[in-house]
């Protein structure tokens, strides 16, 4: 994709031409967070007042053309997005080098992605089948880095002949939150519903909830709930409401209502 390359360049380019100021890590880190408050302060009311004092937290740390900056990423990441689902954030902090090797955090190349998510999901016959009845498919993604699983499996779904924006709701979890603002924020620009938690899904536990405009205005919260529960299980929890955030992972986010896809 010719223009999603470009647009991924002029990325670097605006990173490259800052680096030379400030921490590249850190100011990667600022710019996807501060990205991610934006997105989440246009529609989740409930979350507004703690994000929008983060918001001012991060900005205050920086001068006028590092804040310009930002909004110019924002933009060049909105338009490589509009080109085609792709990870574009994943290939973005692989370019710059500042990935942690310490760690072994690094991200799965989306052509791997879209043949595991092509694996998952199978032909259109099976997917049209997973939706059945309950109208659409839930996935879990237990440790989603910038969101390459999703975005891919979102592809498939797509090319299924199926609406992924109204026929498929995502949990995705990592325990990194750089890598959940990466994803949050891909999700959001190519309305996926979903709710992404910064946690740790061995442990169960969890810091910090984000839900997807598509989850917001698409009343995913609702639609979720009013499905019916098995006995024993228990809906996810995705209303937004501040420092009432459930301590740990919904037990539905490994198994509830409707067909189930675990991506890994």
């Amino acid at each position: 994709m010719p223009s999603q390359d470009r647009h991924i360049r002029n990325v670097l380019k605006l990173f490259d031409a800052n680096g030379h100021r400030h921490d590249r890590y850190r100011l990667f880190s600022d710019c996807m967070e501060l990205i991610a408050l934006s997105i989440s302060n246009s529609v989740d009311l409930c979350s507004r007042p703690d994000r929008e004092v983060r918001y001012f937290e991060i900005v205050g740390r920086y001068d006028r053309p590092a804040v310009e900056m930002f909004a110019q990423v924002f933009a060049e990441i909105t338009m490589a997005l509009e080109a085609g689902l792709n990870d574009v954030l994943g290939h973005i902090f692989t370019e710059l080098e500042i990935h942690n090797k310490n760690r072994g955090q690094f991200f799965t190349p989306y052509a791997v992605c879209q043949m595991m998510a092509q694996v998952t999901l199978g032909g259109a016959d099976e997917a049209q089948a997973l939706i059945g009845a309950k109208g659409f498919v839930r996935a879990m993604e237990p440790a989603c880095g910038a969101g390459a699983m999703v975005i891919a499996l979102a592809e498939v779904v797509r090319a299924a002949g199926i609406n992924y924006q109204r026929h498929l709701h995502v949990t995705a979890v990592d325990i990194d939150s750089r890598a959940v603002h990466m994803a949050y924020i891909q999700f959001a620009l190519l309305h996926i519903p979903a709710h992404v938690i910064v946690g740790n899904s061995l442990s169960l536990e969890t810091r910090e909830h984000w839900f997807t405009p598509a989850h917001i205005l698409g009343g995913w919260s609702a639609r979720l709930a009013n499905q019916a529960v098995p006995a024993g299980q228990q809906t996810i929890c995705a209303l937004p409401v501040p420092n009432k955030q459930p301590a740990h992972l919904p037990p539905a986010a490994a198994s509830g209502p409707g067909e189930q896809l675990t991506l890994f």
